[in-house]
């Protein structure tokens, strides 16, 4: 029961239970009936659970492992996009800028561009602290925002229509 014990701690180490959750829950319950087993002096069935739990709990280790390097993946691709997204939106704010478009014009889009800005920062940082989970969702936000201020940006660069008389 130990070595079951010392296999989920390992487990739960490796991020099992955010990366391979079914695993580590099967494994977690199988240690829960080993215990009810010993409880009921059922020491061979105790022992059959904890090497039941012992074997998910390695195997919530390796697909947590599998699970986590799929995620960073996933989040990396989604960073880049935003970033990618940003500085094209940066780029179209300061060509607008310097093509004499009003200030009055670009305020939304360039608050907008702060707000994204800050937010991928902060996305950034949970990704530096290995939350990868939570990446894609936020830096996809971000790049739908960015869309939105670039699409803002566009419509303040259009030459004004003409007036008929």
């Amino acid at each position: 029961m130990q070595q079951a014990q010392g296999a989920l701690d390992a487990a739960k180490a490796a991020g099992a239970d955010n990366y391979a959750a079914n695993e580590f829950t099967a494994a977690q319950q199988a240690l829960a009936r080993a215990h009810d087993a010993v409880t009921q002096r059922d020491y061979r069935l105790a022992l059959d659970r904890a090497l039941d739990s012992r074997e998910r709990a390695q195997n919530a280790a390796r697909e947590a492992a599998d699970g986590k390097a799929a995620a960073r993946s996933a989040a990396e691709r989604a960073l880049d996009r935003a970033q990618k997204s940003l500085d094209a939106v940066v780029a179209k704010l300061v060509a607008a800028e310097t093509g004499k478009v009003p200030a009055r014009l670009l305020a939304a889009p360039r608050t907008s561009l702060h707000t994204v800005k800050t937010g991928l920062q902060e996305v950034r940082a949970r990704f530096d602290k290995g939350e990868y989970l939570e990446v894609p969702a936020k830096a996809t936000a971000a790049t739908a925002s960015l869309a939105a201020a670039s699409e803002a940006i566009e419509a303040a660069s259009a030459p004004p229509a003409r007036r008929h008389r």
